[in-house]
C-alpha cells in the first residue's frame, strides 16, 4: 500500500485549522486528537468516562473509514485536564482495548479549544500484514 490517504470528520476545527481526522501513509494510519463532539454537539459533558467513550468511538470510526477496527490498534494517547479522571478514562479505554493491549501514553494537559472537554483520544494503527 503507497501513497498518503485523508478522512475528514466534519469537525468544525478540521476547516480551521487545515487539518484531516486520519492519515494513511503505507501501512500506519494516525487518528489525530478525537474529543467527544459529534456534529456541532458535546456528548458526556462534564462526565470524564462518557467523553472517553464516545471519543474512541470516533477515533474508531475514523479508522473504519480505512477498513480497519480496535484490533488494528497499536497505541493510544489519552489527554486529560484533570489527573483526577485518569481512571474513569481508563475504564473507557480497557472496554475498547483489554484485548488488544496497544501501547498508551496518558498525559494531564492545561486544556483544549473548548473548556467543556475534558479528554482527547488519538490512535495509531497497523494495516499491514501481521506474524503470527
Amino acid at each position: 500500500m503507497t501513497g498518503v490517504e485523508r478522512v475528514q470528520s466534519g469537525s468544525p476545527w478540521e476547516d480551521v485549522f487545515g487539518f484531516a481526522r486520519a492519515v494513511a501513509a503505507g501501512d500506519r494510519v494516525v487518528v489525530g486528537g478525537t474529543t467527544s463532539f459529534r456534529g456541532m454537539v458535546l456528548h458526556g459533558e462534564g462526565d470524564p468516562y462518557e467523553q472517553a467513550r464516545v471519543a474512541i468511538s470516533n477515533a474508531l470510526e475514523a479508522l473504519g473509514e480505512f477498513g480497519l477496527d480496535a484490533s488494528h490498534v497499536i497505541r493510544t494517547r489519552m489527554l486529560l485536564t484533570h489527573a483526577r479522571d485518569a481512571e474513569d478514562v481508563g475504564r473507557a479505554h480497557k472496554e475498547f482495548f483489554d484485548s488488544v493491549r496497544p501501547v498508551t501514553t496518558l498525559a494531564v494537559v492545561a486544556g483544549f479549544v473548548d473548556p467543556r472537554i475534558l479528554v482527547e483520544i488519538e490512535l495509531e494503527a497497523f494495516r499491514g500484514e501481521t506474524s503470527s
